[in-house]
């Protein structure tokens, strides 16, 4: 359970998010998990393991990451061949992944930036999926459409309403006014402040993805 590509963080070597460095999808799983996490004594851990400590009425959001091929298509519908193709280099990861998902009690929530992996999951399971948007909104519909999804997870610059729409690339749309009219959650990434928490929550939004608990107030 890593979210950067690098161990490293961000950035890659120097950027001390552990003391390691180095692409995940390339080194052994030894190095991976006893590679310390901002000097905390902690390590990096299995998802069995994270699941484990959760208890398990709380949710959980599982964010596919690219496994390890460049091939991947990021946050754009496929159709036929395409789709197909995609959906094989995604299949032996995902199967691993819900798998061991399958294994606990959680309520879980499936997201990615890539259609392929959300194919692959409603193929295998009944839990819950999510496209995550970044460039474009309507491919990110389309998504939600074709995989039956409860949620979508866009940037707060999709967000009308917000002093953080970006008009320029996002013209009139109206995502969550969308959603509600399927049905969908709207959970927004990522969200540093508690001004962006307010300011969000009044645009309608129902989640936030953050770093920290904290940018809620009471």
């Amino acid at each position: 359970m890593f979210h950067d590509d690098d161990l490293a963080g961000r950035g890659g070597e120097g950027t001390g998010l552990t003391d390691t460095a180095g692409l995940v999808w390339e080194t052994e799983t030894e190095t991976v998990t006893s590679a310390e996490v901002l000097r905390s004594g902690e390590t990096v851990p299995l998802l069995g393991e994270l699941l484990a400590s959760i208890p398990p009425d709380v949710g959980v959001n599982i964010e596919l990451k690219n496994p390890g091929s460049t091939s991947l298509r990021f946050g754009e519908k496929l159709t036929g061949e395409a789709l197909d193709t995609q959906k094989a280099v995604w299949r032996p990861f995902v199967d691993r992944v819900v798998d061991i998902a399958d294994g606990h009690d959680h309520e879980i929530l499936f997201s990615s930036f890539y259609e392929a992996a959300l194919a692959v999951v409603s193929e295998r399971s009944t839990a819950s999926v999510a496209p995550i948007l970044g460039e474009s909104i309507d491919a990110g519909i389309a998504i939600a459409e074709a995989y039956d999804a409860d949620a979508v997870h866009p940037p707060a610059a999709m967000i009308r309403g917000t002093p953080f729409f970006d008009d320029a690339r996002f013209g009139e749309s109206d995502l969550v006014r969308t959603a509600q009219t399927h049905g969908w959650d709207v959970n927004v990434w990522t969200v540093d402040s508690w001004y962006q928490a307010d300011r969000l929550l009044d645009a309608g939004v129902d989640g936030l993805i953050a770093d920290y608990s904290t940018v809620i107030r009471e």
